[in-house]
């Protein structure tokens, strides 16, 4: 699962859609979306609304704390709306020490309402988290104490009806507003459940003439799912990029990439000038990857993160390799810095061709040798799997023809030790890998490592006392 963002406009234009016909709610949710391309007369004439009652409009941009940042108006009208966005659209803002251009802002009738109610629910292991409280708006995060939550499996979903949240609720399942925020709660379990959101926030919630109404949402899909939303999840824009980034060419090209094939080809450029670079085979393997590399205390020489899993073919894989590669490699503005290393690592695979994928990634070595000879690249191989011996027999052929020097292992090397090696070889430029391994810096880098992976035993091990501990006391009762 890889929770994604999406717009307030696209949340609350689902929960709207969904919720009538998943649970008979009708939210009349009234909302409108404004960016460069907006033609504001033909906006107004789709929406009648717009002209009819005093109006809000912020930003939608996937930040939060707009209310506190002052970018939020209200209480307009909609010149005055027309007006504040062609003056604030491609304007330049800095939210949480990241700065970015607004480009999107939503718009919404100004609701005068009484009290400001918390609404949240999260994807969990076990279930759907629910969270409830009476202390919604600006402060909620002083008051999050006073946040209830309660766990619903998710093979119960389809069983619940809006008295199962009495006891969420607490005092307020009686008061006036409860019945309207039990149906609220209802619908949204469902639509949450049913269009695979992985988190819906609302805050506040307040409910308007017997009606809970989300005055401010964001929500998170899980993009693994849009193979069985395709019809669900229409006219919504999947996946914006995050406030303050601009996707690379690199980053877009294989973007493109990912959605027209059924392999699963990833990348994102942490830092451009970072030295230790990966080009990993398969989600799992890829996490472990840049997780020890920060782990090891070296996150800020991380150049990036990529993924390449789900058996591409040699072509896909020389296309993904080429455009990792381009970025790896560039020349820096004031001449190279230090020395770079490329880590093409992996578990073993269950079914995917190591041969095939490794030939794709060797014909994108051969098109960049002169580059990464350049840049004072070296290469650190590991992989397991299917025809994993041919291709690493191919990763040790090109090393040699390309003269750049590179370490290759197969499954009876542990995944993270080439990470180790690649650390050694940025930060003390060690001739070899493997006949300098016992140099002070390598041993460094290795107790390191081996006093990560200690802890992560002691870890495991006492999570897994814990379990025992719980099912034991489970039993007792």
């Amino acid at each position: 699962m890889a929770r994604k963002k999406i717009r307030e406009y696209d949340s609350k234009s689902l929960i709207n859609k969904h919720a009538k016909r998943l649970a008979n709610l009708d939210l009349n949710i009234k909302t409108a979306q404004i960016n460069a391309s907006t033609n504001f007369e033909a906006l107004a004439a789709a929406n009648p609304w717009l002209l009819q009652t005093k109006l809000v409009v912020k930003p939608d941009m996937l930040f939060g704390k707009r209310g506190k940042s002052g970018l939020v108006k209200l209480n307009m009208t909609y010149d005055e709306v027309v007006a504040f966005c062609r003056e604030k659209l491609g304007s330049k803002v800095v939210i949480n020490n990241v700065c970015g251009e607004i480009t999107t802002f939503v718009v919404e009738p100004f609701t005068p309402h009484g009290a400001e109610y918390y609404v949240g629910l999260g994807s969990e292991r076990d279930g759907i988290k629910v969270s409830f409280g009476a202390c919604g708006g600006i402060d909620i995060e002083e008051n999050w104490d006073q946040v209830a939550h309660m766990l619903i499996p998710t093979e119960e979903v389809d069983n619940i009806n809006p008295d199962h949240f009495n006891k969420l609720l607490g005092t307020h399942a009686a008061h006036a507003d409860g019945p309207a925020i039990k149906a609220f709660l209802d619908a949204a379990l469902k639509v949450f459940e049913q269009l695979d959101f992985t988190l819906m926030e609302i805050n506040p919630l307040a409910v308007v003439n017997g009606v809970a109404l989300p005055l401010d949402m964001r929500g998170e899909l899980d993009d693994t799912a849009l193979f069985q939303n395709t019809k669900n999840w229409h006219g919504a824009e999947l996946f914006p990029e995050p406030f303050g980034a601009k996707m690379s060419a690199e980053e877009r090209t294989i973007r493109d990439m990912d959605e027209r094939t059924g392999a699963s080809l990833k990348l994102t450029v942490l830092n451009p000038n970072g030295n230790i670079w990966a080009m990993v085979a398969g989600g799992g393997a890829s996490v472990i990857y840049a997780d020890t590399v920060g782990d090891l205390g070296y996150a800020s020489q991380l150049g990036n993160y990529a993924e390449y899993s789900g058996a591409p073919t040699r072509e896909e894989t020389f296309a993904y390799a080429k455009e990792l590669l381009k970025v790896a490699t560039r020349p820096r503005e004031g001449g190279d810095a230090g020395r770079r290393a490329l880590l093409i690592g992996g578990g073993v695979a269950n079914f995917t061709d190591v041969a095939a994928t490794f030939a794709g990634i060797v014909d994108a070595l051969r098109l960049y040798q002169d580059a990464i000879r350049a840049c004072n690249m070296r290469i650190y191989v590991r992989r397991g799997g299917p025809n994993y011996r041919k291709g690493l027999e191919l990763m040790t052929e090109i090393g040699k023809e390309l003269g750049v020097p590179m370490t290759v292992n197969g499954p009876e090397t542990s995944m993270t030790r080439i990470c180790a090696d690649a650390i050694d070889y940025v930060e003390h430029g060690a001739a070899d890998a493997v006949n300098g391994w016992m140099d002070g810096g390598w041993m460094h880098v290795f107790l390191n490592l081996a006093k990560l992976q200690k802890n992560r035993v002691r870890c495991e091990n006492s999570e897994s006392q814990q379990q025992v501990h719980s099912r034991t006391t489970s039993c007792e009762k």
